[in-house]
């Protein structure tokens, strides 16, 4: 019998995860159906709880509902206890929750793009539920941690929930570099730049922006400074391929599957 999954959103019509999950699929021989359900903005406990009695095996979340996600887990890993979010759901009896976006994150950096981050001096841009998910991680690989926010409080908040992170707000930033600068923020939904200080890039650093499919100021402004660019493109793919394995118990390859999205 076909296990069944789907992601859940609102909206949800532009996810690229059916696809994602119909190609690992293919890839693995696994026999799972995945959808995509827009459930309402007041409805999301229901749409669960109606998945599960029609017996699907878990689901995706994404925005606006992660923090809802984590508040329904009877089970939670530790990478889901610390974002207080949940992305990731599997029906195993209750309901387990688990958190994959860091570990998308950190898979692309370091295993597609070939950047180490153990050492490095990294800059996380932003203090919200995008940053909390990719903290853990990141600290996990050692490098050196600086969260920024507009608003100090904010990046201080987050700094207090991990051992090991240094925040700041932008402007604090003059006269500092960085290996690797992650935009975990929403700025290039509305094509707006951080107010970064010039000079941030160190020699022969990654510029990441976590949104995907558009040149974001933020981009341009690191490929201006002769830094290198990267999309959160394979972040979305890595952080799908984690749900897989939390699912399935096999991790598909997910270069293939990049590469033919990028087409």
């Amino acid at each position: 019998m076909t296990d069944r999954y789907a992601v859940i959103g609102h909206p949800i019509s532009h996810s690229k995860s059916p696809e994602i999950h119909k190609l690992f699929a293919e890839q693995t021989g696994e026999d799972i159906s995945y959808v995509a359900i827009e459930a309402p903005l007041d409805g999301f406990r229901e749409t669960i709880e109606r998945l599960r009695r029609e017996g699907y095996k878990g689901c995706n979340v994404t925005v606006p509902f992660k923090f809802q996600a984590f508040e329904i887990s009877g089970q939670r890993s530790e990478r889901a206890k610390t974002a207080q979010a949940v992305n990731t759901l599997k029906f195993d009896g209750g309901i387990f929750g688990d958190n994959t976006d860091g570990a998308g994150l950190v898979r692309d950096i370091e295993k597609n793009l070939g950047v180490r981050l153990q050492g490095k001096r990294v800059l996380l841009m932003g203090a919200g539920g995008a940053s909390y998910g990719a903290a853990l991680p990141l600290l996990q690989t050692h490098c050196l941690l600086t969260v920024a926010n507009r608003t100090v409080e904010k990046a201080i908040r987050l700094a207090s929930a991990f051992d090991g992170v240094v925040p700041s707000n932008y402007a604090d930033l003059r006269g500092q570099q960085f290996d690797v600068i992650i935009n975990a923020t929403s700025s290039g939904l509305a094509d707006e730049m951080p107010d970064l200080p010039e000079a941030l890039f160190a020699e022969g650093a990654l510029a990441y922006d976590m949104m995907y499919g558009r040149e974001t100021p933020f981009m341009s402004f690191a490929r201006a400074s002769g830094a290198r660019v990267a999309d959160g493109l394979g972040m979305l793919v890595e952080q799908a391929a984690e749900a897989f394995f939390i699912w399935r118990g096999t991790r598909p390859d997910t270069l293939p599957v990049i590469e033919k999205l990028r087409k």
